[in-house]
């Protein structure tokens, strides 16, 4: 086990060596591979993003239950205690009386209400659901409207379903657009090993022929693959935290005009190493892939 572990060791160190070795081509690689790992991961925050915005929207995803004007205190009860068995999600009860003071506030209405002889407006529950699938809001939507004393039932399920179809064909398109740059890091990865493979011929002919095993010989190129793919994850999440960080203020700002508190969400730690072990595995698998087709060719 301890033979085993310092040979690994050894590996590492020897692909450090290399990649050491030329900086500045270490350096170009690393940019190349985060710059390919950066814009599908730019894309799937930006998915995240907007469906957090989409949430956060008033009205959106959610479902609004309206109560009969002679719904009392124990049908109010009735249907809080309904929501609590069908864990539909969080839910609010707001009374006619705070309906009416936001509709008061609302640009050219305190006159209009002013004029009225009495608050038209019903008790009702606003329910944000847990889960935000079209289909299942509308099954909501349904048994809300059979429950007893219950008016309306309101739900834009137009709008629920081109948001979650737009949202499905962005998640496709980065699905699509992250297998193509994955390919892409491979072919760098199998192109940086190829050249290895090349310049390092003589040393691993001598290898082989005092004993060295193939598996001795691949090794510290699979290591070199795997930590040049682990280190452009990582650059690769620095640019993108950099990117959201610039952009953060304006969105910020632009929320704020609208009303909203929404803030630009970056990559989390688990992004970071998400990417990192994403990387790494791409590195090994180019890695791999050129040592199986270009080493043989030498030994």
């Amino acid at each position: 086990m301890i033979g085993w572990l310092a040979q690994h060791q050894a590996a590492l160190r020897d692909a450090v060596r290399r990649m050491t070795a030329a900086p500045l081509n270490s350096l170009l690689s690393l940019l190349v591979i985060g710059v390919a790992l950066t814009l599908p991961t730019a894309g799937w925050l930006t998915l995240d993003n907007l469906r957090q915005l989409a949430g956060d929207a008033p009205g959106v995803q959610q479902i609004s239950i309206f109560l009969t004007v002679e719904a009392g205190k124990r049908e109010f009860n009735d249907i809080d205690s309904r929501l609590r068995e069908a864990r539909a999600g969080n839910w609010r009860f707001v009374p006619r009386e705070e309906a009416l003071k936001r509709l008061q506030a609302a640009e050219g209405m305190a006159e209009i209400i002013g004029s009225l002889p009495r608050n038209p407006l019903p008790d009702a529950f606003i329910v944000t659901p847990t889960d935000v699938r079209p289909e299942a809001l509308e099954q909501l939507a349904r048994n809300f409207s059979t429950w007893p004393k219950v008016a309306h039932v309101q739900l834009d399920s137009a709008w629920v379903k081109r948001l979650d179809a737009l949202l499905r064909l962005g998640k496709l398109v980065i699905m699509l657009l992250g297998a193509l740059f994955a390919g892409a890091m491979v072919t760098i990865t199998f192109n940086t090993i190829r050249l290895q493979i090349l310049a390092q011929a003589a040393e691993i002919e001598v290898a082989k022929l005092i004993g060295a095993t193939d598996s001795y010989i691949q090794r510290p190129l699979h290591y070199f693959g795997m930590l040049q793919g682990a280190l452009g994850g990582l650059v690769a999440a620095l640019l993108a935290s950099a990117g959201f960080h610039l952009l953060t203020p304006g969105v910020a700002e632009l929320a704020r005009l609208y009303g909203s508190s929404f803030a630009l969400q970056g990559p989390s730690a688990t992004d970071v190493v998400v990417l990192t072990v994403i990387g790494g595995v791409l590195g090994w698998l180019g890695a791999r892939i050129s040592v199986l087709i270009h080493l043989q060719r030498v030994i």
